[in-house]
Parts: structure tokens; sequence; C-alpha cells
């Protein structure tokens, strides 16, 4: 498979399918993992990350799980390629960097991935859509237990795996689900909620992970200490949360519909409005107001308008996605030209 063949491919975490798929985007667990007998990527040298590179490879063609993958060297492909596959939530921002020695596998459905020398030698990712952490963590847990038998990780029985950054360590897995909370911060709870994360040791990030700001209503919430806690009980803990944070907002769309459903009519009204009309529009103001078309879908208010079709928007409209559907790069007025008239293409049979 070429990058190019991914453009108009359904991403996993846009499908809009899986339990609790009107308020959980996707459901991700990600273990980090380094190889024994080699320093860490931030201490290697470039000579040695080109070997732990190949050692890596070629250990991944006795992966059955991985029989079919995609692979692709960071070093040889563009940076509008780079940032194509982080819109797609394939690999990170800071994997685009220093890409020399770096590669991305990852499957034909985009529900796998893994990033070859990023922060560690692997970070591997399974990505399912809606509220299924659980699947998640038992597909990646017999995927790791598989490449276990190939590569040799580096392990301490007292501190279990080794990692680059010590809060990885321990059992080097981070648990995150993308959530949509319009009702919670249209009624300024959201930073309650941060709060009472934050406490049991959990964190909020941006539609991007760390490093991004929450935009669109959307957050990604996840586990920050791997160390002293089995794998099991990290995700059944995020899982309890997370299914209490679906509730509220729930309860919230039930009542901004009860006590203020003409003023939430106006918003979505409004938002779609601005989107079927816009000549030029930027990539934030975009998010914005379909988060609200979102919950418009959601909440019945909108008709003629499924929810795939809304998620797929909020890939669509990125900048590299925009430029590798041209064929070109795009300077910032011309992406926000392109971007309007996409939208209007595929908002037009919408009726208001």
């Amino acid at each position: 498979m070429e990058i190019n063949d991914l453009l108009y491919k359904e991403s996993e975490w846009l499908k809009g399918i899986g339990p609790k798929s009107d308020i959980v985007l996707s459901s991700r667990v990600r273990l980090a993992r380094n190889l024994a007998d080699h320093r860490f990527f931030n201490q290697a040298s470039n000579e040695e990350r080109i070997k732990i590179r190949q050692e890596i490879m070629e250990g991944f063609k006795n992966v059955k799980a991985l029989k079919g993958t995609t692979t692709i060297n960071i070093g040889e492909i563009s940076d509008v390629d780079r940032d194509f596959l982080v819109e797609r939530h394939l690999m990170s921002i800071e994997h685009t960097e220093d890409g020399d020695a770096k590669a991305i596998v990852f499957d034909d459905k985009e529900m796998l991935s893994i990033m070859v020398n990023e922060e560690d030698h692997l970070r591997i990712q399974v990505l399912q859509s809606g509220f299924n952490i659980l699947n998640a963590w038992s597909v990646i847990n017999k995927l790791d237990d598989e490449i276990a038998e190939v590569i040799k990780y580096s392990f301490s029985d007292e501190l279990g795996y080794l990692t680059a950054c010590p809060t990885n360590l321990g059992t080097g897995l981070r648990a995150s689900l993308m959530i949509h909370l319009p009702a919670l911060v249209l009624t300024n709870q959201v930073g309650k909620v941060f709060e009472a994360i934050s406490k049991l040791g959990l964190t909020m990030r941006g539609l991007y992970g760390e490093g991004t700001e929450a935009t669109g209503d959307m957050f990604q919430i996840s586990n920050q200490v791997t160390l002293g806690h089995s794998e099991t009980e990290l995700i059944e803990s995020i899982a309890r949360l997370i299914e209490k944070i679906i509730n509220r907002e729930a309860t919230t769309r039930e009542m901004i519909m009860t006590k203020n459903k003409t003023e939430v009519q106006d918003k979505v009204w409004r938002s779609l409005g601005t989107l079927k009309s816009a000549r030029i529009i930027t990539s934030n103001e975009t998010i914005t107001l379909l988060s609200v078309i979102r919950m418009g879908v959601n909440l019945g208010i909108i008709k003629g308008l499924d929810l795939r079709t809304v998620n797929e928007l909020f890939i669509l409209l990125q900048p590299a996605h925009l430029q590798k559907m041209e064929k070109r790069n795009l300077n910032p007025e011309e992406r926000d030209r392109k971007r309007a008239e996409l939208i209007r293409e595929k908002l037009k049979k919408v009726e208001e």
C-alpha cells in the first residue's frame, strides 16, 4: 500500500461505529517498548539507530500479525506525507522529526500502527472506533506477546519494561479515548471534569495528543502513570472513569435540549449556515463549527447527515489532506479556499 492509497480510505477512528460512538470517537492503547542491549533512541548514534531499525524490521518478518502491513521509512517521504500520517493518527508529531532512522508500520484498516524509533524503539498502537478500550487492549496484548517472541525487550524484574521516559516505566501502557464533550463545554462543566481526572492520575489533551490544545470540544483522556499497576488495572480504571464522563455528557445533552432547546438549535443552524456559505475558512474555525454540527446530528436536530460524514470532514479538511487531494503544496490562503469549497460540496444536500 502507498500513502496516497489512504487518502480516500475510511480511517478507523472516524467510522462512527462501536459502543457510545456519539460521544467516544475512538479508543486507543499504546505500548512503549525498547530493545535489550541497545541504548535508548535519544542516547544512540545515528548509526546505532539505523541498526536498531534494521533489527526490528528483520524481527517483524516473523510476526504473523504483521503480515501484509505497510512499512514506510520516514526519512524517505515528504513533509506533507509526514503531516498526512499525523492527521490520520497513525503516528505522533514527534515522529516527523529527524526521520533518517525512523519508520512507521501500519495495516490497511488503520487499526494498527507501530512507530519505530520514536522516543522509544517501539511505540505499538491499536486504535478502534467507539468505546472499545477493552477490545483494543486484547488485540495489542496478543500482538505484543507475538513480537516479544522474536525481539528481546529491555525489561527489569523490579521496574518492568524500561523506557526512555520514566513516566512510561512499568507496563509502558497508555490507554486513551478521544471524546466529544460539547454539552459539558457549553455548560462550563468541562473544567470540573479536568480537575477530577487530574486527581486520579489521568490527563486531558487535544485532538493530536501531547502538546496540542483541545479544539472542537474534542479531548483525549489518558493515564499518566504506568508503574505499580498491572495493564488490566489501568485499562479497567480508565474505562470506569470514561463511563462516568459519558453518562454526564449524555445527561447534560438531555438537559440542554429540555431547558435551552431553541438556543441549541440556533447555535447548530448558525454553524451549518456558516459552513454551507463560507468561501474562506480556517482549520480551527472549521473544527469548532463541525463540533457543533456533530452535536446537532447526535441530538436529532439535523436530518439527512450521518455521523460518519461529519467525522470524515474532521480529517479531510486538515492541511496535509487538502494538499494531497490537490496533488501540490498549497499556501494557507489556498488551503482556506479549498477547505471551504470541499465543505460546501459535502454539505450541499443537507436541508435546513
